[in-house]
């Protein structure tokens, strides 16, 4: 289901203060990375992402390329970095950034 505008808002402002979790960087894109992408999706729901590419189409590409493995939505994307966002399947309200930042 899509997100509608103010859920996307809401993401982006959660997520301005957040730093990133993991970096992508010359490995490329091994099982190993998106096996803690998908945990790190699930552990905290929203995450930044800082992609170390050359030029602005190999980010975009690389972005795409996390948000199909991810099973993710690209909430925003500035730079070299990508801000994800998937639903948990059992939150924890310890580590889910939307939890602990829902009235931000």
């Amino acid at each position: 289901m899509p997100l509608s505008t103010q859920d996307i808002k809401r993401l982006r402002r959660i997520g301005h203060h957040l730093k990133p979790v993991l970096i992508f960087g010359d490995k490329g894109l091994s099982d190993n990375f998106v096996e803690e992408l998908n945990l790190r999706l699930e552990d905290h729901e929203l995450i930044k992402v800082k992609v170390n590419a050359e030029t602005r189409d190999e980010r975009a590409a690389i972005v795409q390329a996390l948000t199909e493995k991810g099973s993710a939505e690209l909430i925003q994307r500035i730079g070299n970095i990508a801000l994800l966002y998937r639903p948990a399947q059992q939150p924890n309200a310890k580590l889910s950034n939307i939890l602990r930042y829902q009235n931000a």
